[in-house]
């Protein structure tokens, strides 16, 4: 398993399974692009990867994925100091327990979990092709069994709560990754989805009080962030999965995603309504 001598840009890098994969991947040789909202957890981060992974080919790039504005800065970015690009690995996330909009006017959730993996990776994809053979990872969730889609309150001005915006973001990345799977058959560019675990790290630290016991018994369960970061890993530089495409992951096994993942009209029906709510116009 290697990526030495490949470009690839990792999102959500600063903590969690972003930042153990960072150090993996940095090991292995591969020039590491990582992207973080803070600067100030970001040159953290970097310190950290340089120093336990001994490489020095790793950067620091800066994106709040809440705007699009910001995510086309930061492929526009990528594109200028990148000649190549070999994987993309969409991790970055974010949950809140109370309804929040973005700048853009987008639910946030669903904006930072789905609409930036959209936006980033269709700003990139002639990067990818043109560095081919190349892979979109983008992580999900088995929380995605239990996401719908309503495409008429999309952002959820009804009915809001932390885990069904949740569920349905995650539920979104599969569709997004098996569609966008379909239309790069024979490009060149895989497309995989993975569940890396239910991972003992900050994500749900602004969980609702009610929540907290649960995810304290919860975590009980959970595996390390090293263990998260390495099935990201697994997806972005393996051999086993070379060519494979299409696909939703979980502790390294391909896994049947939800029914509702797997409807074609839905997977084409929210490509378009993302591209609608992305497209410079749409403000």
């Amino acid at each position: 398993m290697t990526s030495a001598g490949q470009t690839i840009l990792l999102t959500g890098a600063t903590s969690g399974i972003g930042l153990e994969a960072a150090v993996k991947l940095a090991r292995q040789g591969a020039q590491l692009v990582l992207v973080a909202r803070s600067p100030e957890r970001g040159q953290a981060a970097l310190a950290d990867v340089r120093q336990r992974s001994g490489s020095s080919a790793v950067s620091m790039v800066y994106c709040d994925f809440s705007s699009q504005a910001q995510i086309r800065r930061l492929a526009q970015e990528v594109r200028a100091q990148h000649p190549q690009l070999h994987v993309l690995i969409n991790n970055a996330g974010s949950v809140s327990d109370q309804r929040q909009l973005t700048e853009d006017g987008l639910e946030q959730t669903f904006a930072v979990n789905h609409l930036g993996y959209f936006l980033l990776t269709t700003l990139l994809l002639d990067r990818l092709e043109a560095s081919a053979p190349a892979r979109v990872v983008c992580v999900a969730s088995v929380g995605h069994y239990r996401g719908d889609l309503d495409f008429d309150d999309l952002q959820y001005e009804r009915g809001y709560s932390i885990m069904k915006a949740y569920q349905r973001s995650k539920l979104a990345n599969v569709l997004f990754t098996l569609e966008l799977a379909r239309r790069l058959e024979g490009r060149g560019v895989t497309v995989n989805a993975l569940h890396p675990g239910v991972v003992a790290t900050g994500i749900w630290a602004r969980a609702p009080w009610w929540a907290k016991p649960i995810l304290a018994v919860a975590k009980l369960g959970m595996v390390s962030p090293e263990q998260g970061g390495d099935r990201l890993v697994y997806l972005a530089s393996s051999p086993e999965v070379a060519g494979k495409t299409g696909g939703y992951y979980e502790a390294d096994r391909l896994k049947t995603p939800a029914r509702l993942a797997r409807d074609q009209a839905l997977q084409a029906k929210l490509w378009d309504v993302s591209a609608a709510l992305v497209a410079p116009s749409a403000r």
